[in-house]
């Protein structure tokens, strides 16, 4: 049975299906056997006389590329509700899932889901509530609940390398890099904030676009010279050096 408890499952529901035999469930699957009271949970039960056909309602929250973002519960004549699919057999030996009512599920891509059903409950007295979930109807005098939450959605690193390529992390968080430290580490092992905070700082266009051989540039008497320049001027070819050793 599916835990009845305030805290919020991690993961959505990704499929909804109907077994037979509640020990029968595929992988990863979770089976309602048991209401919340710790009663038979069967969704065919007679009344009166014990069958021997069973029903019991399972979901799995394995990740994939589509949630649950709703369920409704109809009776077998109404018409199917628009972008909904219903569960019309029984995961395990194909026969209806249900008599009388129809159990319908509706798909979203997760990408696209901002809320989806995370959980599935069965009470045994319809008059009973469930804090945190929604009714969804009645089977064989027992109410099936279900509870909705919000959908995460993850960023893989696919997608936040294709933002950086792409320049999408630009204006403040790129500009902030070539801005002075926000805050001073005091020896007290505090940080405050320093004058200058949020003055940029950058190669001014001028020294950006030099040539080749930098031209002469003179500041407060100081000239800069290129390399030619100055390998010209203070060229040695140690030629004394030379002759004494020959």
């Amino acid at each position: 049975m599916s835990e009845a408890s305030n805290q919020m499952p991690t993961e959505p529901i990704t499929a909804v299906g109907v077994l037979c035999s509640h020990s029968k469930a595929p992988d990863d699957f979770y089976v309602v056997a048991q209401t919340t009271d710790g009663s038979d949970a069967d969704l065919w039960k007679d009344g009166l006389f014990k069958s021997k056909v069973t029903r019991y309602l399972c979901f799995t929250r394995k990740p994939g590329p589509d949630v649950v973002v709703d369920v409704k519960l109809t009776d077998i004549k109404d018409a199917m509700p628009e972008g909904f699919v219903a569960v019309q057999e029984t995961m395990d030996t194909k026969e209806p899932a249900m008599r009388k009512r129809r159990l319908c599920v509706k798909m979203s891509p997760r990408a696209a889901a901002e809320m989806a059903v995370f959980d599935f409950q069965i009470i045994a007295k319809s008059k009973h509530h469930l804090v945190h979930y929604t009714s969804l109807g009645e089977i064989n005098n027992m109410g099936i609940w279900y509870r909705m939450g919000k959908v995460l959605h993850r960023q893989s690193s696919q997608e936040i390398s294709s933002r950086v390529n792409n320049g999408a992390f630009s204006g403040a968080e790129s500009r902030r890099t070539i801005n002075m430290p926000q805050y001073e580490h005091e020896s007290s092992g505090s940080y405050t904030m320093t004058a200058m905070v949020d003055v940029p700082f950058g190669i001014t266009q001028r020294f950006q676009d030099t040539s080749k051989e930098m031209q002469q540039v003179n500041l407060m008497g100081i000239t800069i010279k290129s390399l030619a320049e100055i390998e010209e001027e203070f060229h040695y070819n140690f030629s004394a050096e030379r002759s004494i050793v020959a």
